[in-house]
């Protein structure tokens, strides 16, 4: 009998496959975090509602859409329904090309079309929907409304925005931004390294929520 995990992209499967056994590497004040993100995910599962979030940084450009992929690949490793994700900014930009190639690397397949601010279409299978994913601000039509937690992905934007309507969590798990090593020769390994990171995170939270049913 087939399972979830086996239709995954082969490669992908293999990187979750040593992220999920990373745990010790995450320090307790994260965890701790993400306890709380795994609580009201599994709160909104057991009432019956669908769980919405929305992941917050201040370009939307790579932090939050990294989480905003990885949380949806979680979910679906899991077999977590009724999640859906979300990113968006305090302004758009575009998602940036090196994080584009990051998750690629991590083994996601990701169609790449031209323009300024290009709608990137992001599989971790070919039998799940393909993500759309492309920088907007997080009250952007695209993005719900109200009912949503905000996860805010980067310090400057947890600072500077501090209201956002219609949220019934916001949670503040901020990342470093590899944007610093933008064209140095540590670039792709920084990029690598916060893909991981976030990776690790995201998934120890759902695995969490898996194990509260």
């Amino acid at each position: 009998m087939y399972t979830v995990k086996d239709i995954f992209y082969l490669a992908l499967t293999a990187y979750i496959g040593q992220i999920v056994m990373e745990v010790d590497l995450i320090p307790e004040e994260r965890k701790m975090l993400l306890r709380q993100l795994a609580t009201y995910i599994r709160n909104k599962l057991d009432q019956g509602e669908r769980v919405t979030l929305n992941f917050i940084c201040t370009h939307n450009s790579r932090r939050s859409h990294i989480s905003q992929i990885w949380a949806a690949t979680a979910a679906a490793w899991y077999g977590l329904d009724h999640i859906s994700t979300y990113s968006g900014g305090t302004e758009a930009t575009a998602f940036n090309p090196r994080a584009v190639k990051a998750m690629e690397r991590a083994g996601f397949h990701i169609y790449q079309p031209r323009g300024e601010n290009p709608h990137y279409n992001v599989r971790f299978s070919e039998y799940a929907p393909a993500l759309e994913c492309f920088s907007k601000t997080y009250d952007d039509p695209f993005n719900p409304a109200q009912g949503f937690a905000a996860i805010m992905t980067c310090s400057d934007a947890d600072e500077h925005c501090p209201y956002i309507p219609g949220t019934e969590l916001r949670l503040a798990l901020t990342y470093s931004d590899p944007k610093e090593a933008d064209g140095t020769t540590e670039e792709a390994n920084r990029y690598d390294e916060r893909v991981r990171q976030i990776g690790r995170e995201i998934f120890y939270a759902m695995h969490l929520v898996h194990q509260l049913q």
